[in-house]
């Protein structure tokens, strides 16, 4: 199993060569050469599997046994998920109205990137301690993936952690997630600015080849191709959940709900949907609409700016996994991918051509949610089950109160309720906070600030140089 640039102008590598990257030294993203296919046999067969024998089946079919043997590869995932607070890790709670969310924030942030990033961070100190080496990580951050990164490699010799979060536009308990980790190998910086603003200076690093390799930097967010392998599962155990049965010919068909920031998830979804997983898949998003437009319109353009949201984490406006999506419908066509993606790296506007907009439209469903919706949602579910949700898993569920569905509907849910005691309280609603998360407020925090006007990238290559002269 190799893997490619989506704009092609970059030599293959193998899954380590992935891991260790950020974009592409072409600036495209990593993806499999080829996706394998299952036949009925097989998902028949996966559908007893607990959700971390699914993630060490999907894995193993990208991560080939020479370079992580079997047994170790099952040895890294168990060690991934041993600090997860529900025995299944994920769970499935079947709710009034046919409404089914899946529950993906049982780790230790309370938010489903620690399934990707804890198993990221396993397949990290696995290659790291083989080959002595040390790398920098950048992560962007518009509120979870940071302190699911931190978390994922904390304390360790061999990595140090560069993050930046969106001062004042993260949840109080999500910047507090970060910023009191004070750890020697972990460095977080409060930007003023949105989250598009700090991925700018991150892509300026990655963009500097000879900096960013001198450096052995890297990234976590889902520009990482390891996570967004992990989030495959996802969508088989969803499936299996669902599923009335295995038995009829064709199988039957599940839709899935996907809450959509960055897009590395539904990504996910449209991996697993070609690897032949029977799925429909349904894209959802907040008043920040730039994927919404695009599956409906093919209009692929920044609005004039991000609004800030309930659903905070999915306040942004240039969802860079989009690019793997059309890489994926487009048959591999990295030369089509690569225009496309400069035109758009140059105006922010991008009409798909209609063939691709066509595929796209029949791979994907989509619906945005506004704030009022949201906080409708959370209300409704609230009333009806005496179940609380994130902003985010609201918006999936408001999606489903405003769609009636003919086939079975599972609903992704990225976050819990107690990160988002704000919204709670808009809607109404009275938070139920864990005590780990009640603790944050009285420890000690630390964090460097980035002003606006200052040269971000300057700063940071500054502090990367400065930890560098340590080793």
């Amino acid at each position: 199993m190799e893997y490619v640039s989506t704009r092609g102008g970059t030599r293959a590598v193998d899954f380590e060569g992935a891991l260790f990257s950020g974009y592409a030294p072409d600036g495209g993203l990593f993806m499999p050469q080829h996706i394998p296919s299952l036949d009925r046999d097989t998902l028949q067969r996966w559908s007893s599997l607990s959700y971390p024998e699914l993630v060490k089946e999907l894995c193993s079919l990208f991560i080939p046994a020479k370079l992580v043997p079997r047994n170790t590869l099952n040895e890294l995932i168990d060690r991934a998920f041993s600090r997860f607070r529900h025995k299944n890790v994920v769970h499935l709670s079947r709710l009034k109205d046919g409404l089914n969310i899946l529950e993906l924030w049982h780790g230790v942030t309370y938010a489903f990137k620690d399934l990707s990033l804890s198993c990221t961070g396993q397949f990290l100190q696995y290659f790291l301690e083989k080959k002595q080496k040390h790398v920098n990580i950048l992560v962007g951050t518009s509120g979870d993936t940071g302190s699911s990164a931190i978390e994922s490699v904390r304390g360790q010799k061999n990595v140090d952690i560069f993050v930046l979060l969106p001062k004042g536009l993260c949840t109080q308990i999500q910047e507090l997630q970060m910023t009191t980790v004070i750890e020697d190998n972990v460095h977080v910086f409060a930007a003023h600015g949105n989250s598009d603003e700090i991925d700018e200076p991150i892509k300026e690093l990655f963009a500097d080849v000879d900096f960013a390799g001198k450096y052995h930097l890297m990234s976590l967010n889902s520009v990482n191709w390891s996570r967004i392998m992990v989030q495959i599962a996802h969508y088989f155990y969803a499936y299996f959940q669902c599923t009335p049965s295995l038995d009829t010919t064709p199988l039957p068909m599940v839709e899935i709900v996907v809450p959509t920031g960055g897009g590395g998830n539904i990504t996910a979804g449209c991996i697993a949907q070609k690897m032949g997983l029977p799925i429909r898949l349904t894209t959802v998003v907040n008043s920040n609409d730039i994927i919404h437009r695009t599956v409906q319109h093919g209009d692929f353009s920044l609005a004039e700016s991000v609004k800030a949201t309930l659903a905070s984490a999915m306040d942004i406006q240039e969802p860079y996994n989009v690019e793997r999506i059309l890489w994926l419908l487009s048959g591999s066509d990295s030369r089509l991918i690569k225009t496309l993606m400069e035109q758009f790296n140059i105006s922010k506007r991008l009409k798909l051509p209609e063939d691709l907009h066509r595929k796209l439209s029949e791979t994907l469903g989509s619906c945005s949610a506004s704030d009022q919706d949201i906080v409708g949602a959370m209300r409704r579910c609230w009333e009806e089950n005496q179940y609380l949700l994130c902003p985010h898993s609201a918006v999936a569920a408001h999606y489903h109160y405003s769609q009636p569905h003919s086939i079975p509907r599972c609903c992704l849910a990225p976050a819990s309720a107690a990160k988002f005691q704000d919204a709670l309280l808009r809607a109404g609603l009275v938070p139920q906070i864990p005590p780990e998360i009640t603790a944050l407020t009285a420890m000690e925090t630390r964090s460097t600030p980035l002003e606006q006007g200052r040269d971000w990238a300057q700063v940071l290559r500054g502090q990367i140089e400065a930890v560098a002269q340590q080793w």
